[in-house]
């Protein structure tokens, strides 16, 4: 059976990462997006189990000792976790899996899925983010500017991915992003065992 690809994806808060995998999952087959845990406040119209795993302080930091996770974070006094368990079993049925993290999440992963493919996506500009952030009228102008710093932070370590897409037009960017996964899946190597039959009757 082929194994499916990690794939990580990381951007500043605002530049739409959310949306393009939202999209990206519907568009593609065999493409399944990892649930994160986290200890933050569930936001109106979040569901349990779909957006994010809630749990409390007490119950993430139990997971962590139970080395549960492949990464996690703290974010803004809040945790953030991929459970390994859930990641594994869908990559050996055969599905790819989105992993949306930051900077540090990608490099824990990296380490222990070197064969991931990773992603950043950034902003049209620094002032288009700070609008789409505004846009969303859920912060204090204390988190914006909170926020805005730790996007600059955040797109400091782009360099660190395979890949780089600039979330302008959203058609275009999600054209960029189904680009990527589908070259991923053509690379030899998992063609290889994707079309054993046929190599074997086209050769011996």
């Amino acid at each position: 059976m082929t194994t499916g690809t990690p794939f990580i994806i990381s951007a500043p808060s605002g530049a739409g990462k959310t949306s393009l995998v939202k999209q990206l999952v519907k568009e593609l087959d065999d493409i399944q997006v990892s649930v994160s845990h986290t200890t933050r406040q569930q936001r109106p119209g979040e569901i349990d189990g779909r957006d994010y795993f809630f749990v409390s302080k007490l119950e993430f930091e139990s997971m962590i000792l139970d080395q549960a996770f492949l990464e996690h974070a703290q974010v803004f006094e809040n945790y953030y976790g991929t459970a390994k368990q859930t990641v594994e079993r869908h990559l050996d049925d055969g599905k790819d899996v989105i992993l949306e993290i930051d900077w540090q999440g990608a490099q824990q992963v990296r380490s222990i899925f070197p064969q991931s493919e990773s992603i950043f996506i950034l902003p049209p500009s620094i002032t288009i983010l700070e609008q789409r952030l505004r846009n969303r009228g859920q912060d204090s102008e204390e988190i914006i500017a909170k926020r805005m710093r730790a996007a600059v932070a955040e797109m400091q370590h782009f360099a660190e991915y395979d890949y780089l897409v600039v979330n302008d037009v959203f058609e275009q960017a999600l054209s960029d992003l189904k680009s990527i996964v589908i070259a991923r899946r053509l690379k030899a190597d998992r063609q290889r065992k994707q079309l054993a039959g046929l190599i074997t009757a086209l050769l011996f």
